[in-house]
């Protein structure tokens, strides 16, 4: 007769005393670990998130666009105000950052980028030629206008293909468009003073109109508001360069 021994099982993954002992002593392989399910995370949606101003700060444009109908925003008059100005702000950031540097233009450009721009946009137009040095003088002029008000927009194209035989005597030559009709026509470098400075382009081109525009709401739009700006920038490049010669002649000595 055989040798028999029983071993009871408990719940699965349990042994008996009798395992233990002959898993003590090498008999038997190590318990396996009992099984233990993952826990459950139930999958979260739109609706069960948590809606804060973090949320809408996530949104895209387009997001916030399709928020306009949602029923709990609806309910919540913080964050339905807070959507709308997230919105504007990031409209009027995408509108002001169209420019901020002066854009090559062909002439088959001229009607859309220039004459179709939108009624509140200013338009710089230079017409220029490589390898003239007034030319470049006044483009780096230009260049530092365009970074400084970046709500106004600055394009550049050679003369002739603006207007064929356009006499190279008239460059450079600067034409303002507004609401698609031309607002100003300054035809050589003597129109901005001597040295040219970005200043001084400055004052000229809003001398009848507030063609310069820093894209800031709080700034005032008007021509006033802009001539004492470039005012107020004049005068503190001024200062500062009288500055800094003072003290390089202080070293100096």
């Amino acid at each position: 007769m055989g040798d028999y021994h029983f071993v009871y099982k408990d719940v699965e993954g349990a042994s008996t005393q009798w395992d233990d002992i002959q898993r003590k002593l090498g008999n038997l392989p190590p318990k396996p670990a009992p099984f233990k399910p993952p826990s459950f995370t139930p999958p979260q949606d739109e609706d069960s998130k948590h809606k804060d101003k973090g949320w809408i700060d996530e949104k895209t444009e387009e997001e916030l666009e399709d928020l306009e109908d949602d029923a709990n925003l609806d309910d919540d008059r913080f964050l339905e105000e807070y959507r709308k100005k997230r919105l504007a702000e990031m409209r009027e950031s995408a509108r002001v950052s169209r420019f901020c540097s002066v854009v090559p233009i062909s002439g088959s450009d001229f009607v859309r980028e220039v004459s179709q721009a939108p009624p509140d946009v200013w338009v710089v137009v230079f017409l220029f030629k490589e390898g003239f040095p007034e030319c470049e003088q006044l483009m780096h002029c230009l260049e530092e206008l365009a970074s400084r008000y970046p709500a106004t927009k600055f394009v550049k194209i050679i003369s002739t293909d603006c207007i064929p035989n356009y006499p190279d005597r008239n460059l450079p030559t600067l034409l303002v468009y507004n609401n698609g009709a031309i607002k100003g026509t300054y035809v050589g470098l003597h129109h901005f003073g001597r040295g040219c400075t970005p200043e001084g382009v400055a004052l000229v081109l809003c001398q009848s109109d507030p063609v310069l525009n820093d894209g800031q709401s709080g700034s005032d739009p008007s021509r006033k508001g802009i001539i004492d700006g470039v005012r107020k920038r004049f005068i503190e490049k001024v200062v500062t360069e009288h500055e800094d010669k003072d003290e390089d002649e202080y070293l100096s000595d």
